[in-house]
Parts: C-alpha cells; structure tokens; sequence
C-alpha cells in the first residue's frame, strides 16, 4: 500500500464509502428511532431513503471485486442513487410540513422521470456503434444529466418551507460540485485526473455529514419544542405551575433568599362575559408579557392558573415593593385591565407551599380591601 493508492485509487474510493456508510448508518438508527416514536412520514421517508444508500454505497465498495456486469451494475447505480436522492429531500421536506397530494406527486414523478431516463441507457448499445467504453460513457449521459435537473429543482423548491435552508443549500452544493467532479473525471480525463479523483472522493463524506448535522440539529429542536411545551403555558407561554413550583422548592431547599409575587387580574371574569374569551386570552398575554418582561433579569414568571400569574424573583437586590408597583403600574396603563398583587419574602422554616400561599394570602387582601394595589405580606 502506498500513499497514492491511499488517496487516488480504488483503496481511496473504499475508505470514502466506508466512511459515507458509517455516516448514513448513525443517520438511520436516529430516523428509525424517530419514526418508530412519533410515526411520521418524514422519517418513514429518511429512513427508507438512507436504506437505499446504504445499499448504493455498500454496492460500490464491492466493485473491487470485479466481479460485476458492468452495464447492469452502472444502471442500479445510478437509479439507486436517483431514488435515494429524491427520497431523502422528501424527507427533510416532511421533517417540516405536512405532504399533500400535490408534493407526492413532485417527488414521486422525479422518480418516475428517472425511470423515463433509464430507458436511454438500455436503447444506446442499439443506437450506437462504438467501443464498450463510449457505449458505456453514453448510456450514463441521461442519469448524469438528470441529477442536475433535480438538484436545481430541489434548491430552489425545497428552502423557503423548511429550517436550517443555509445548512440544506450548502449541501446540496456539495452535492452538485461532487456531480460535476464526477462528470468532469469521468467524461474529460477518463477518471484519470488526481485532483478529481480526490475530491470525488471527499466531497460525498462533506455532502452526508451535512445531512446527518442537518437531521441532528432537527432532532434537538424537536426535543427542545417538547421540553418547552412541557414547562410552560401554551396561551402566555409563561412557565407552568408545576415548573414553577418546582423552581421555587429548588431554591427552597438550597436556602436561597428568594420572594414570590402573586397577581390576579381585577374583574376577570366580567371581561369575559362582557367582551368575550378571545378579548380575555389577548389581555392574559398582554399581561403575562409584562411579567415577563419585568422578571427576566431577577427572576422567573408564571401562570399559576385562570388570571393568576406569579413570579419568583431570586435576585436579593430587588426592592419587592418598588419591583411589584412598577408590574401594577404597567399593567394599568398597558392594558385596559388591572391587578391586584401580593408579596412575600422566604424566611428559614418556611417550604414552597407555605411561602406561595403567603403570596396568595397577601394578593387575597389586596383583592378585598380596593383592588389594583400591592399588598406585603404580613
């Protein structure tokens, strides 16, 4: 084994395969997982898509064997690699929107074109008489042309409805420079130029390693959407009660001087009744973004349920009165609502039950002796 071997010759194009193998195989186990979970087209797609890779690539490595007809061989090359091409860009497209009938019929008649190509390889031997190499140059032509009509198609087709566009166009670049690579090797140089042959052989490792950070990076917003979905509000998107509570008891326990505000919007319910649910929803998040807002750098806000919003503020340098008048004031002027609202700091002996309930307590008052006020728990 020498160097040139190494990068130029049949051991390069092995490595190269082997390593696109061991790629595709981790991007299949995470779309098999995926779909086996949540049982979704996209990963039905990506999965039967990276099966089909495998396959071609799998095909490859075994034509050091030489044991092939070469005709045959070229041809399932080339419909695997069409196939499996159209298959995973349908998948990325499902990772992202729901398929309709109409994208069926896009992807799915790429393939069938492909089929329609096809039938140039099989009618050139008739058509032409010249040595096995040209016949065999001319019979690939149509396949070789063909996957740069769906590159284009699907660049610039595919972006506008999906995530990551920069992360997918890059690939498809790739993708389309290790085509013409390919095409320029083997049509100009009889698969003979150095540099091609190496960059033939490294561009495929670029192209699926972008693809497997591409379903990776996909995986982790999926994971991160449900995470959030778990914890917070779905209308104010505020933190839940049972993730606040559980905020609250973590510092608790670790003795952390923490204080807990609790507001409760004055006549709730009679908006409601009066002005509708949907006018009461856009108050709810017109008034849960100013807790938000005022809680980011202190602290954490939440709905603790119906009109009752809370925040846990755990920096010890935050004058409560001052902190919970400045959220009454917004919430009067920003909105056509007001709040009642109570305080209370934690003392040693006191759990998270206790200390919120003193909040509630407080609010209670503000509640019943005038409303649209602060009240310190006492």
């Amino acid at each position: 084994m020498n160097v040139h071997d190494l990068l130029y010759g049949e051991l390069a194009a092995w490595i190269s395969n082997a390593i696109v193998a061991v790629i595709v195989t981790l991007m299949f186990v995470i779309s098999l997982r995926l779909f086996l979970d949540r049982r979704k087209k996209g990963y039905m797609s990506m999965t039967i898509s990276l099966v089909i890779v495998g396959i071609h690539h799998l095909l490859q490595m075994a034509l050091a064997l030489r044991s092939y007809n070469p005709s045959l061989t070229s041809y399932t090359l080339h419909m695997l690699g069409i196939i499996s091409f159209v298959l995973i860009n349908m998948g990325i497209y499902q990772l992202y929107n729901r398929t309709s009938r109409r994208q069926y019929i896009f992807f799915y008649g790429l393939i069938v074109m492909g089929f329609v190509v096809s039938v140039l390889h099989f009618s050139i031997p008739q058509l032409y008489s010249g040595t096995e190499q040209q016949v065999r140059l001319l019979q690939d032509i149509g396949f070789e042309l063909y996957i740069f009509v769906i590159i284009f198609l699907c660049f610039y087709m595919i972006p506008p409805y999906i995530g990551q566009q920069m992360k997918y166009q890059l690939a498809l670049t790739i993708f389309f420079a290790q085509q013409l690579v390919h095409l320029m090797n083997t049509y100009m140089y009889g698969s003979a130029q150095p540099a091609l042959t190496l960059a033939g052989n490294v561009l495929p490792i670029v192209y699926y390693f972008l693809l497997f950070l591409l379903l990776f990076e996909r995986v982790v917003e999926l994971m991160q959407a449900i995470y959030n979905s778990s914890i917070t509000d779905g209308l104010t998107r505020l933190y839940n009660r049972k993730f606040f509570y559980t905020r609250v008891s973590q510092h608790i326990q670790r003795h952390i001087p923490i204080a807990v505000l609790f507001s409760d919007i004055d006549n709730f319910k009679k908006l409601n009744d009066t002005q509708g649910h949907q006018m009461g929803d856009q108050v709810l998040k017109q008034v849960a973004q100013i807790m938000k807002e005022e809680a980011e750098e202190c602290g954490i806000a939440g709905r603790y349920g119906g009109e009752e919003m809370v925040v846990m503020v755990s920096d010890p340098g935050v004058k409560m009165e001052s902190f919970a008048e400045r959220i009454r004031s917004r919430i009067e002027k920003e909105t056509i609502v007001t709040a009642s609202i109570g305080y209370s700091k934690y003392k040693n002996g006191l759990t998270a039950d206790e200390l919120i309930k003193q909040a509630d307590e407080a609010m209670y008052k503000a509640k019943t002796t005038g409303k649209n006020k602060v009240v310190k728990y006492s």
